[in-house]
This record gives structure tokens, sequence and C-alpha cells, in this order.
């Protein structure tokens, strides 16, 4: 099995269980998060970079397109998810990513039981599906302020605001 640090590629369920064998064996802390990463943008990067300094190695879990579609409407995602997670896999970043068909990494967290999961400061206001499953075992969650004014809705509203001649 190739180094962590040289994977950056999508890896599969029975393969992210087999490096947090590794990791752990290692003790190499395991950061994981998940989300859509639709229309990547520098928000996304400054948010993985904060969660890669929390831990030693960073594993990203990829909404599949239904679960998308399911939680942010119609027409999205824009980015099919195996394109999306190989973008996400190739940042600096990222140790490895995956995708997952759930509309919570639940089950994920469950089989991988990272000592740190990550998600965005907006979850301070609103509940956390996935905080039950990590104090099971004693996880931590840790809350990522992200970039004011950087998110895929708002990305989305400035492209459709472009004049049609653009």
């Amino acid at each position: 099995m190739q180094h962590s640090s040289a994977l950056h590629r999508v890896i599969t369920l029975s393969e992210a269980l087999a490096l947090r064998a590794q990791w752990r064996a290692e003790g190499v802390p395991l950061v994981f998060t998940n989300g859509h990463f639709d229309l990547l943008h520098v928000g996304h990067l400054d948010y993985l970079e904060k969660a890669r300094a929390l831990g030693g190695a960073l594993l990203v879990a990829v909404n599949g397109d239904a679960a998308t579609r399911a939680l942010k409407g119609a027409g999205r995602p824009i980015v099919p998810a195996a394109e999306r997670a190989r973008l996400i896999a190739a940042l600096h970043c990222v140790t490895a990513a995956l995708i997952f068909e759930g509309e919570t990494a639940n089950s994920l967290i469950s089989a991988l039981q990272p000592e740190i999961y990550v998600k965005g400061g907006d979850y301070r206001h609103k509940p956390l599906p996935e905080r039950e499953a990590v104090a099971v075992y004693g996880g931590r969650v840790v809350l990522i302020d992200t970039l004011a004014d950087h998110s895929t809705s708002a990305l989305i509203a400035r492209i459709r605001a472009l004049p049609a001649d653009a």
C-alpha cells in the first residue's frame, strides 16, 4: 500500500478502512469531513487546509449525486460526484477522498472513527446530524469558520447574474 502522503486520489471505503488501520498503527491522527464540494472554490480550499492542520491525515467524503440532489435541490450537483471527488483528492491538503451515497456521514464515521470530525462553522447555529456518531466512540467535533462570501450558492448566484453575452 502506498504511504498515505502520496495518495491524493479517490479511494473506496475498503481502502479507507485499510488506510485507517495503518494510520492508527503509526499513531497518525485522522481528520475526517464530508460535503458536496460542488463548484470548488477558495472557501473550500481554506476550510480543508484548516481541517488538515488539525491532524496527520485528512480524509474527505464527497456526497454522491443523488444525495446532493436531495439535499441541495433541483439542478444540483452541477459537477458530477466522480469529478468533485477527483478535484478534492488532488488538493495538497487532502490525503484522499471517497464518494458516499447517504445524506449523512454517520456510517462512515462509525466505520472509520476519526479522532477529529470537522464541519463548517455554520453548524454552530443548526443541528449537526453526525455529532452523536462521533460522541459514541469519544471522537472530537471541530467547527471551522468558513470564509465570508465564499459559497457555492453565492458563486451560482454570481454566474446567473452575468449578462447573456458574457
